[in-house]
This record gives structure tokens, sequence and C-alpha cells, in this order.
């Protein structure tokens, strides 16, 4: 039997996969060398979105080929189960050498408490804050390995593949870089490779929608937005870009002198975006473009070069178009097409839509995507939808689901083709309440409910102890009525 192609599977944190050069993003026009590298040696998906814009639920449905409601990843608390099969599984048993650095966060069980009680409680409707973050920050230097946790794992992730490669079998490496995610931090070196005159301020919303500023009040971006702030976030963003792009250069360069560059597929993505100022937010969180689209670029043997696919696909696809690659049969069942087709110049037969689905922190109820051509229509469960045109108004400011009723019912019936969202939605309010009471219960008996309480209702992170607001009589009866089935 012939050897089997290496995988190289790269796919970074909170990346908005329109910020590249090849992309024509004008900021970024030279941040992004080695991304743009990549695309000429394969493809480049222009048009690729998340299953669920959070960290641990979009792995779940990534590593796991379902969508959320069908793999039941809902928070970042609650991803997949130990044992529950994967493609990283798949490959092992078909005898790869297999591996993983950095970041993976598709399992049940971990990150912080808020990370558990903010999505439980956020059907509660609580207009306080569950996030405090940093300020924007540029180092006064020219260093370039500022996220130094990454950049370890890049090393460890180049001295495996010499170690694998020596051996001669095949591998599959999975490295999960956590850059570009926020806190917002650059060095000169990074910033300076960002046009700051090409940079746009995004325009303010035509409408408030209440699940928004809900979100917003819960993200509590307490740095301002002016202009200024604005711009020298999204800058550094860019900047922390750009550095991601200098590790993907590092690993390109390392299968160059390796001489496997030709027998190794490579797979570039992120698991969400970043909304860097747009709609007034920082974080991801919800539907809009810059949280829920996803950089993808994949090559590798006998893959197109320098071909751009526009057709609309999702990270969900990426496990069937694993086992292609390494010609393993795809498990019944998966939710999620090859990519393989479009690799190969052949044509696919997957739908014309993509989706995603959202049940986690900072948005007080589930909502659910549904993009098609250029209209893109998201569901929120128990408020009103929104329904915008892309091509038209690429910022999504303009809600149009109530001037256009007709094209409104029409994404709507195709939703519900897909998933019955207000039925998930139910399910996962349900498992919400069920989750908050034991943990209020076991909080109570250890006498830490209201400390807690009182931390992640103020911010949690990195908080004084005069900035802790007390968690008091009138928010437990909020708690209670909500518990008691007083709210939606």
């Amino acid at each position: 039997m012939d050897k089997r192609a290496n995988i190289l599977f790269i796919q970074c944190d909170s990346m908005d996969g329109r910020v590249m050069g090849c992309m024509g993003h004008r900021a970024a026009k030279k941040a992004s060398p080695n991304m743009d590298r990549l695309a000429q040696r394969g493809v480049l998906f222009s048009n690729t979105y998340s299953n669920n814009p959070i960290c641990c639920p979009s792995r779940a449905s990534m590593w796991s080929g379902l969508y959320t409601h069908h793999c039941e990843g809902w928070n970042n608390f609650k991803g997949l189960e130990p044992g529950t099969p994967t493609f990283m599984t798949q490959l092992e048993q078909a005898g790869y050498n297999t591996q993983c650095f950095g970041k993976t966060d598709y399992l049940s069980g971990y990150h912080t408490i808020r990370a558990r009680v903010s999505p439980w409680t956020r059907s509660a409707n609580i207009m306080k804050p569950n996030y405090n973050m940093d300020a924007p920050k540029v180092l006064d230097s020219m260093e370039k390995r500022i996220q130094k946790k990454d950049w370890d794992n890049v090393d460890r992730a180049i001295q495996w593949m010499r170690q694998a490669s020596a051996t001669g079998s095949s591998f599959m490496l999975y490295l999960g870089l956590e850059a570009p995610h926020p806190p917002f931090i650059t060095s000169k070196y990074y910033l300076n490779i960002i046009d700051e005159s090409a940079i746009e301020i995004p325009p303010k919303d035509e409408q408030d929608h209440p699940v928004m500023r809900y979100q917003r009040i819960n993200k509590n971006w307490t740095h301002g937005f002016s202009d200024d702030m604005v711009r020298l976030t999204r800058r550094i963003y860019f900047a922390m870009i750009a550095e991601v792009d200098a590790m993907l250069g590092e690993l390109l360069k390392a299968l160059d002198d390796l001489g496997i560059a030709d027998s190794t597929f490579v797979v570039f993505t992120s698991d969400h975006g970043e909304m860097a100022m747009e709609h007034r937010q920082y974080y991801k969180m919800n539907m809009y473009e810059p949280s829920v689209r996803v950089p993808l670029i994949i090559s590798g043997p006998g893959i197109i070069k320098g071909r751009k696919v526009e057709d609309l696909v999702s990270l969900v696809d990426l496990y069937p178009t694993l086992m292609d690659m390494a010609k393993v049969k795809i498990p019944e069942g998966l939710d999620g097409i090859s990519l393989m087709p479009e690799l190969t110049g052949y044509t696919s037969n997957r739908p014309d839509w993509v989706f995603s689905e959202y049940h986690d922190t900072s948005c007080n109820t589930g909502c659910f995507m549904v993009r098609r051509g250029d209209w893109k229509y998201i569901a929120y469960a128990g408020y009103e939808p929104q329904l915008f045109n892309l091509s038209q108004d690429p910022w999504e400011i303009r809600n149009l689901a109530s001037l256009l009723p007709d094209k409104t019912a029409q994404m709507d019936s195709l939703l519900r083709s897909i998933v019955d969202y207000e039925a998930v939605d139910a399910k996962v309010k349900a498992y919400d309440k069920e989750s908050f009471r034991e943990w209020r219960r076991q909080q109570k008996e250890l006498g830490t409910y209201q400390s807690n309480m009182s931390r992640i209702f103020s911010g949690w992170d990195n908080l004084k102890e005069d900035e802790i607001i007390p968690w008091n009589d009138e928010d437990e009866k909020v708690i209670e009525e909500w518990l008691n089935g007083g709210f939606k």
C-alpha cells in the first residue's frame, strides 16, 4: 500500500477570515504573506463559517463532524464527552502517527466558573457584566514573539515533525494556536505592518436589537468607542493576525526544509472570528460576519494551486475532508460534506446554504443563522429576527426583516428545514436551568454562592475588591423568578 499523505492542521483562535491580503483586506494587505503564499499553493475558501461562534462549541462541532444540536456541545463548559468519536480517533485507527500541540478545547468540563454560570443564566436577562477586558496595548519594543505560549508550541510542532518524518510513517499533527484571541496586545514590530490609513471605522447599527443590547452590557467594553480607540483596537487585532502569519511561515518553512511539503496536506483555519469593534463589540458570540466568518486555506498533493472557491462551506466539512485526505471511509451520519471535490476541480453536491447556531454566554437566547447567496437570516428564539443582504450591506447594519416579509419567511422556512430551532432552544434552556440549580445548591452548601455570583456579575476577570458589586436580594429575586418559569 502506498504511503498516505501527511496532514498538518493549524487552527488559530478568533481570526476573522476576511482579514488577509488574499481576501483583499486593505489594512492587512502586508500582514499575511504566508497565508497568501499558502493560498497560492492550494485553495482559498473565501466564504467559510464557524458552526458555533465560540471556542469549545465550535471545536466540538468540528471534531465530531456534527452540528451543535446533534453533538450537544452547548457552551464552553459543555463540549464533547470523553470517548466521543472524532476525526483524530478515525486517523489513529487508520494507522496515522498522531499528535496535538496547543489548544484543542473540545471536551466538557474545562474553563472557569464564569464559563458555566454565564451561559446557564443568560435567559434570566440580567443586565450586568460578565467580562472585564484590559485596554488595548502596544509594547514599546520590536519583539517578534509576543504570543510566547503559541511560539513554544510552534517550536514543539516543528521538532515533532522532524522526528515523525524521519520514521517514514504518515503523520497527522494538530496545532492549536491561541492568537489572535484578545486581550488586544502587540509590539511595534507587528503594528508597523498594518496600514493605519486603511483601517475603516465601522458604522453604527440603524437598529439596536435587544439581544445585541444585552450582549454589549454583558461583554462590558469599558474603554470607549472614540474613533481613535476603535482604530487602535482594530489595528492591534490586525497586527496580532500578522504574528499568527509569522508562525504559519515557520511551519511552512519546516515542511520545505524537511522535503515533505509536496506530500503533506496543510489545513489553516480558525474556530471563530472576532468582532474587533464592529457593532460596538469585541469578542465573538454572535452571527455577524466578523464573529462567524473564518479563514480556510488548504494545500497538498493533488490539490489545485491558486484556486479561490466562493461556495458556502463550514468547519463541519473538515471531518469528512480529512477522511478523504487519509483515504479513510467517511463515517455515516456526519453533518458535513467533504471539500475534496472543490479541492481537486470536481463538482460538489453540497447545499447552497451554510448554517450556524449559538447557545452560550453573552446571548440571552438561542440564535440560529442560515446564509444562502447574499442573504443572511438570523433567528433569535423569542425575539425578532434579522435579515441582511451582504452584498448591499456588508457591515450588517440594516435589518430588512420587517421590510421584506416574503424573503424573511422564505429564509425562515429554509432554516426550519435544517433545524427545529425553537425546540432546540427550549432543550438548551432546560439544560441551563437544571445545571444552574445543581451548581447553586452545591455553592450554597459550601457557603460560596454569594461571593461567586458577585464576581461573575461584576466582570470576573482581573477585578479589584472595590470593583466587585455585591450580589443582593433583588438580584436573587430575578434568579428565583427565572428558575420558576417567569422568563423566556
